[in-house]
């Protein structure tokens, strides 16, 4: 192997445990809900899910679920249109 890229190896796993260092600004993802499949967005600062519940909230568990599992990768703005705690 190259030893540049055993150096882009060493690198991305020392990335990889650096969260804080990614910050998604779009991204779209396909959610496996209990009832349905939905998808979910986030883009130009907004939030959107295919769910019933969200149209009228604003938010959804969807929504909440991801902002938790990448909290570290989102801006405080995408954390902030739902509650992390209950």
């Amino acid at each position: 192997m190259y030893s540049s890229l055993i150096g882009k190896i060493e690198k991305a796993k020392r990335y990889a445990e650096e969260r804080h260092r990614i910050n998604f600004t779009d991204f779209s993802a396909r959610f496996k809900g209990d009832h349905d499949n939905y998808t979910l967005s986030y883009r130009d600062g907004s939030w959107s899910c295919t769910c019933h519940f969200f149209p009228s909230h604003s938010t959804c568990s969807h929504v909440m679920a991801v902002q938790r599992i990448m909290h570290e990768m989102l801006s405080k703005e995408a954390l902030a249109s739902a509650p992390l705690t209950v």
